[in-house]
């Protein structure tokens, strides 16, 4: 245990401060998103309600995730998914109870929170998360746009000092009526101020969050032209969270009701917080070169949103850019992660009081960059790049996500996918491809026209054989292979002779792969490229952009012709 506490102990601790830092104003937006819902106007201190329950979940989940999860330098807390879906269960919950009380509000969250993280847990156990490979690169990026966007209109409502609807189609048709009512323009000044503070500090310096100096100048300069108090937080409560069933009565709870309205919503955010975590855990992989244990994962992130949810805080996942702000700081192990709950905790108990004067539009210019942050751009941008049927899984998901539910969303976007993905498989083996049933990645036994290459390049290079398509199913095992490939190698040959079809989960992941290696120093050459993957590659500038012409060939023959001049 010791040396878990010390081998990095410098880095862990300013990782988790500095992940700390970044992690609060994001904790107060995702809180007052979630309670956003119900009109201050019916509730006059809404704002600390859910400032409350954002900093309470971030330092739960935060601490007790780090403690028992499987991923070192994972940072987790409230996110944009998860706040989204908290956020409709709050909205539901208050237009449904008559007479409806805060009270109630915080009670039924809570339980939905524990059971969020019994589903987690059970997931951990039951060796759920290695299937979080076999989602397409398409539905994810569908979800995530979504997603971005849904945070992006129900914040531009509070960025204008409105009211914002609960629906999202109310939002896009009441907003002209709305701005023509009148907006309060000093709100829109300090988010638009913030939005600009966020984007344009970094330019300056990237040491200091831009995210916090936003919150703290800006809410600085609401204090002086004496911002409207109507339009802030208020103030939060301060001092040791207390556990909900020692804060309410529980008195009166139709415990079968309960179950009824808690058991869905609580399913929704165990698999969203499921899926959302273990792709953060695969960046941080990435970045640190550790492998995460995704079911240990799972099971601290239930143990941390039980916590959160016993404490009255909204539940979380683990959170990408405070996780790649914690490792760029010098963080990796758990330690950090408790560290940065921590700090949280110490907000909590001394700092609480200040929180009460920032304005709710600064935080509204918060989520909208985080929205944007979100939206899958890349994605977007090469919609009508990549094969149609992705691009038609990508809309469709995005459209779902946003106008009907996030998990039927995700659902559909998920069948569809496969049966495009089997449809692409028989039209493969009709048209005389040579394909294979199982994509597998050899390094070993060389192919029969390898045979006559001299050893003195053979010792010098690396080969790489792809057999069978390359798409959402075999990308993970195609990335280890990748990343597998030694140090000292200065020359990979990749082989693409039995590669039949790529999808986009596949397409991006071999750009991600051959930048990698370039950025290394190694030159990358592809031999023998089938129709359809040459057509990908082609069209998201793969050839020749990373790969010139003159590296891409139509036989072994030739490619060993090339190495041969190269190696005199």
């Amino acid at each position: 245990m010791k040396s878990f506490f010390t081998k990095n102990l410098k880095g862990d601790i300013f990782g988790g401060i500095t992940a700390g830092i970044v992690a609060l104003p994001l904790a107060l937006a995702f809180g007052i998103q979630a309670f956003g819902v119900i009109d201050s106007s019916e509730v006059p201190n809404i704002g600390a309600y859910g400032a409350l329950a954002g900093l309470v979940g971030a330092m739960m989940l935060g601490f007790f995730a780090a403690l028992f999860g499987g991923t070192h330098s994972q940072i987790s807390g409230p996110t944009g998914p998860m706040t989204v879906i908290t956020a409709s269960l709050i909205s539901g919950i208050w237009a449904s109870t008559t007479p409806a009380s805060i009270e109630h509000v915080l009670i039924i969250m809570s339980i939905t929170g524990i059971l969020c993280g019994v589903f987690q847990i059970l997931f951990g156990i039951f060796k759920i998360g290695k299937y979080i490979r076999y989602i397409p690169y398409p539905v994810l990026s569908g979800f995530m746009s979504g997603i971005g966007i849904i945070i992006i209109l129900q914040q531009i409502y509070p960025l204008f000092g409105l009211k914002s609807p609960v629906l999202i189609i109310d939002m896009i048709l009441q907003f002209p009526e709305k701005i023509q009512q009148g907006i309060e323009i000093s709100a829109f000044f300090m988010g638009a101020l913030t939005i600009l503070v966020i984007y344009l500090f970094p330019l300056l310096t990237k040491k200091v969050p831009s995210t916090l100096i936003a919150l703290i100048v800006v809410t600085i300069i609401s204090i002086f032209i004496k911002f409207n108090p109507v339009f802030t937080i208020g103030k939060i409560p301060s001092g040791l969270p207390i556990p909900f069933f020692a804060k309410f009565s529980l008195a009166g709870i139709n415990w079968f009701e309960t179950l009824k309205i808690t058991l869905i919503p609580a399913l929704t955010l165990a698999g969203l917080g499921s899926i959302d975590t273990l792709l953060t855990s695969v960046v941080a992989d990435n970045v640190t070169k550790t492998k995460h244990n995704s079911n240990k994962e799972l099971v601290g992130q239930g143990i941390g949103n039980m916590a959160a949810g016993l404490f009255s805080g909204i539940p979380g996942a683990g959170a990408t850019m405070r996780t790649m702000v914690n490792i760029k700081s010098g963080g990796r192990t758990q330690l950090s992660g408790m560290v940065h709950a921590l700090l949280l905790l110490a907000i909590l108990l001394g700092l609480g009081k200040y929180v009460q004067y920032v304005p709710l539009s600064v935080l509204a210019g918060i989520l909208i960059t985080v929205g944007v942050g979100i939206i899958d751009f890349k994605g977007l941008k090469d919609l009508f790049k990549i094969p149609r049927a992705d691009a038609i899984v990508l809309i469709t998901v995005l459209l779902l996500t946003v106008f009907v539910d996030l998990l039927i969303a995700v659902a559909i976007g998920m069948i569809i996918a496969c049966v495009l993905f089997m449809k692409r498989a028989s039209d493969l083996v009709e048209s005389g491809y040579e394909s294979s049933a199982m994509t597998t990645f050899d390094k070993e036994s060389p192919w029969d026209d390898e045979k006559d290459m001299p050893d003195e390049i053979r010792n010098q290079i690396y080969i790489q054989r792809l057999n069978g398509p390359i798409f959402f199913g075999s990308i993970s095992r195609f990335q280890e292979v990748m990343s597998s490939i030694p140090k000292n190698v200065k020359i990979v040959i990749i082989r693409m002779k039995l590669v039949s079809f790529m999808d986009q989960s596949g397409l991006y992941a071999m750009e991600t792969a051959i930048k990698e290696l370039q950025d290394k120093g190694v030159t990358v050459l592809m031999t023998i490229i089938q129709p359809q993957p040459m057509y990908m590659l082609e069209k998201m500038d793969v050839i020749p952009g990373l790969i010139p012409r003159d590296k891409t060939f139509k036989t072994f023959e030739e490619c060993t012709a090339y190495l041969t001049s190269i190696f005199k």
